[in-house]
């Protein structure tokens, strides 16, 4: 009984490693708006808290932070990007600093704690796309699934 007790007690620790987001990444803001419904009136969402991800598209460094671009995704439970091929649109995630492009590299999941700053029109391609841009306070850069 002893050695029963023990192994379940200790899949019950593990179990609730694994189900946790990382500590950067755990703060879920009460209203967590979708990026469908920031990008139908950013302006109105501008200080808004917001736990978004997806996957690198694209990372521009400037001479004081850096904007990364990504294909956003739902999150799990654990605040990782689902990998499917849905997505409902593209934001900025603006880091104070230097990322390097080689670790932040393109397709690889990240997921972002912050708030909405403001937004860009880009073109993607041949098209004019609006971009919620997220100050980021909190992030996680996760590894990338083998395929």
């Amino acid at each position: 009984m002893q050695k029963l007790n023990t192994i379940l007690i200790t899949l019950a620790i593990l179990s609730g490693c694994a189900s946790k987001p990382p500590a950067a990444i755990s703060k879920v803001p009460i209203d967590n708006p979708s990026l469908a419904r920031v990008r139908m009136d950013i302006d109105s969402f501008v200080g808004a808290e917001v736990r978004w991800g997806g996957v690198i598209a694209k990372v521009e460094n400037k001479a004081s932070h850096t904007w990364i671009e990504l294909v956003r995704h739902k999150l799990s439970d654990r605040g990782k990007p689902r990998s499917n091929d849905r997505s409902d649109g593209r934001f900025i995630a603006s880091f104070e600093g230097f990322i390097d492009p080689v670790v932040y590299e393109v397709g690889r999941p990240l997921t972002v704690v912050g708030s909405i700053e403001g937004k860009i029109e880009r073109p993607i391609g041949e098209y004019d796309y609006l971009f919620p841009i997220v100050a980021v306070e909190g992030s996680y850069l996760w590894k990338t699934e083998s395929r």
